[in-house]
């Protein structure tokens, strides 16, 4: 999470609560990072607090300690998180449920923090089909691990994927929405450069349904890091959820599905 190379501080049209934050290339002074999650599975969740650090430092993220950090929902429920190691708070009571809306609230080092989030309903990942594709030159063929869902009517879901080959994590930012192909069955295929798939090959693919927020952060993550269907593209910052005193890092409500199988 350097100050200068904004895509390594991550781990999806733009709405009008996001913003972009600008940082000075050659000096900037450390920003917080906010990196929180509500999911559809089991609590507790957490929050991750820490700061950015020149580019020429190690990669050392200094943890934010002390902090009151709050997660509310709209029925009601509020949640104040315990910092169970440095700069890591975890909630106790509240649960991830599809429509309901969270709230967080950060005040560290005497600035307020606050973003929202509405977790989707789940679409359902039906199965993973594999599309083959040979590879130009040689005769290696690859396979594309195609999520089969089918995308409601409604328009406006968003996705975020993540891949892995016999336990070989992808490391892209792969993220879809519906402006294509609203209210049809998936055919797209998920790829990454330092993931190959072959025949014979274990893959798991987790789907997360996002809210629009979440997917123009990591949208723009993918084009920054080259991932993107530009082929990389400007650093900048990618827009986020936080209002209040600017802050990188995103907070997001989302649900998980996982399916595996064996590429064929």
């Amino acid at each position: 999470m350097k100050n200068y190379i904004v895509i390594i501080i991550a781990s999806f049209s733009f709405a009008s609560c996001t913003k972009e934050i600008n940082i000075d290339l050659n000096s900037a002074s450390p920003q917080i990072v906010i990196e929180g999650n509500i999911t559809d599975q089991p609590a507790p969740y957490t929050v991750k607090l820490s700061k950015t650090v020149n580019f020429s430092e190690s990669n050392n993220y200094p943890p934010v300690t002390g902090a009151l950090v709050i997660i509310s929902d709209n029925t009601g429920v509020v949640d104040t998180l315990t910092e169970t190691i440095s700069g890591l708070y975890q909630t106790h009571s509240i649960t991830g449920t599809q429509g309901n809306t969270y709230t967080l609230k950060v005040i560290a080092e005497g600035k307020q923090y606050n973003a929202v989030s509405t977790m989707p309903y789940k679409v359902n990942l039906d199965s993973i089909r594999f599309n083959p594709f040979a590879i130009p030159g040689s005769s290696t063929t690859t396979f594309g691990a195609v999520p089969l869902y089918l995308d409601p009517v409604v328009s406006g879901n968003s996705y975020r994927f993540f891949l892995s080959a016999n336990g070989k994590a992808a490391k892209s930012y792969l993220v879809s929405n519906d402006n294509v192909g609203n209210g049809t069955l998936n055919q797209n295929p998920l790829f990454s450069q330092d993931v190959e798939i072959h025949a014979g090959d274990s893959v798991k693919v987790t789907m997360c349904c996002i809210d629009v927020n979440t997917y123009n952060y990591y949208y723009t993550l993918s084009q920054l890091s080259g991932n993107g269907p530009g082929g990389g593209s400007t650093p900048s910052n990618p827009p986020n959820n936080i209002t209040g005193t600017k802050a990188l890092g995103v907070f997001s409500a989302y649900t998980m599905q996982i399916k595996t199988a064996i590429a064929q």
